[in-house]
């Protein structure tokens, strides 16, 4: 089992403020919620419903994704921590009204420390069934107020993250020319391709799913297709996008990549402590995860002071400045990137959890 009750530091076993475990045996739900920080404010992340093989695989999953919430809120500027929920199940089959609404009833039990948005398997329709049960809901549809589907400005900050790469790689803020590899093409990837292409970039990509292919190619014929994600990390690439499920940089993988940049939009992509370091060992430049797929994260939070999408897509924007500090305070510190980012987060959640100290 995870080590809840763990050391503080990120890429160890995490230390969680509260985690609660729902179950609602007339729908049938089973959801656990992980709430890492609050230092910076109430909590915010998606809710994933998902098909885990075992609740010890669901906890490790939420314990993970909530923490690296808490350290995409802080360099992302938000006044607000860390969370994350997973709802046990396939949402294709399991997903129901009465399971959502259930769920949102012990999101609302928690009065605020939690706001909840959509993640893999939930989608801003099934925000606005568990806005029903709870107000501390973001990600809603357009027509209930909300910002509707924040994978817009997720693959929006992963190109302005991938652009400082660049930059830093190559001397030029532009993927014109290099060869972009783009693993999982679904609600993240096929956005960040329109974005490539419109650079000028020669896209690669590949995905489990058929019809997400055959989306991407009906709209790019020209973009070429390998045939699963082992095929992308020995393509001939300047850049790895992995875009689907976390976990993909690991002992075997990174020595055989061949991409000099690593920039993409999935959580937790470094399989375990150590994966930066071969990285850097190896010359590669990696874009820590959590500092470029911010943008979803921007734009959902924007929904709790009434949404403007100027406004979110101005602030995402400032994902290419963040991430060229991380590259340069990495550089001064002869440290890999993930090391500074973590540091840059973990400097904010003190200072400020510090500052509020102060009796108001």
């Amino acid at each position: 089992m995870p080590n809840v009750f763990g050391a503080p530091h990120k890429g160890t076993e995490p230390r969680h403020e509260q985690v609660v475990f729902c179950q609602d045996e007339a729908s049938g739900l089973r959801a656990i919620i992980a709430i890492y920080s609050t230092a910076l404010g109430p909590s915010l992340g998606g809710t994933r419903f998902f098909p885990y093989e075992s609740e010890e695989e669901a906890l490790a999953d939420v314990l993970n994704l909530s923490r690296g919430m808490a350290y995409k809120a802080a360099l992302a500027g938000l006044d607000l921590g860390g969370g994350k929920a997973v709802i046990i199940g396939d949402p294709a089959t399991d997903k129901t009204e009465a399971k959502l609404r259930a769920y949102g009833r012990f999101v609302q039990s928690l009065n605020g420390r939690y706001y909840t948005a959509c993640d893999v398997g939930t989608y801003s329709e099934d925000m606005d069934v568990v806005a029903r049960e709870c107000k501390f809901v973001t990600g809603r549809t357009v027509a209930h107020g909300g910002a509707g589907d924040s994978s817009i400005l997720t693959a929006f900050g992963v190109y302005q993250g991938m652009r400082a790469a660049a930059e830093t790689m190559w001397g030029s803020a532009t993927l014109r020319g290099k060869r972009v590899g783009v693993e999982g093409v679904g609600k993240v990837g096929h956005r960040l391709v329109e974005h490539l292409r419109e650079d000028g970039a020669e896209v690669v990509i590949c995905d489990v799913n058929e019809t997400a292919v055959d989306r991407v190619r009906a709209l790019h014929p020209e973009v070429e297709v390998v045939a699963d994600s082992d095929a992308m990390i020995r393509a001939d690439l300047d850049v790895y996008a992995p875009c689907a499920l976390g976990g993909s940089l690991n002992d075997e993988t990174v020595p055989a990549l061949k991409a000099k940049v690593v920039c993409g939009a999935a959580n937790n992509q470094l399989a375990h402590t150590g994966v930066e370091k071969s990285l850097a060992d190896r010359g590669i430049l990696y874009a820590p995860d959590y500092v470029v797929n911010s943008g979803g994260v921007i734009q959902v939070a924007d929904e709790i002071e009434g949404f403007n999408f100027d406004r979110a897509k101005a602030r995402a924007s400032g994902i290419y400045e963040t991430t060229r500090k991380i590259f340069a305070l990495a550089a001064d510190e002869g440290v890999p990137p993930a090391v500074a980012a973590d540091r840059l987060a973990e400097r904010r959640m003190s200072e400020i959890s510090r500052l509020r100290g102060i009796l108001l």
